[in-house]
């Protein structure tokens, strides 16, 4: 299998930890609020929703909400945050 290296591009991203943390994520309406998510051990009641290109994707506390190159949106956990993305310096603003 052949193997390809991921083009640098610049994304807009955010940390969510709350709502109104980011604008394009919604409460998560769960049935059982009180129930403890399996990903990150918060209650359902804390998590936040975000409509992706594949719909509508449950977004944890500490997730980030990212703005591709086309606009789109999309959630990412942070350890698969931190293993792809680096800081831009000012200067490469």
């Amino acid at each position: 299998m052949a193997k390809y290296r991921k083009k640098p591009v610049i994304v807009e991203a955010v940390q969510w930890k709350q709502m109104g943390d980011h604008p394009a994520v919604s409460p998560f309406e769960s049935d059982n609020p009180s129930v403890l998510c399996k990903h990150c051990s918060h209650y359902f009641s804390e998590h936040g929703q975000c409509l992706t290109l594949e719909g509508k994707h449950i977004v944890c506390p500490g997730d980030w909400i990212i703005t591709g190159v086309k606009g789109e949106l999309y959630p990412c956990k942070p350890d698969v945050f931190e293993a792809t993305y680096s800081p831009l310096d000012e200067e490469e603003d």
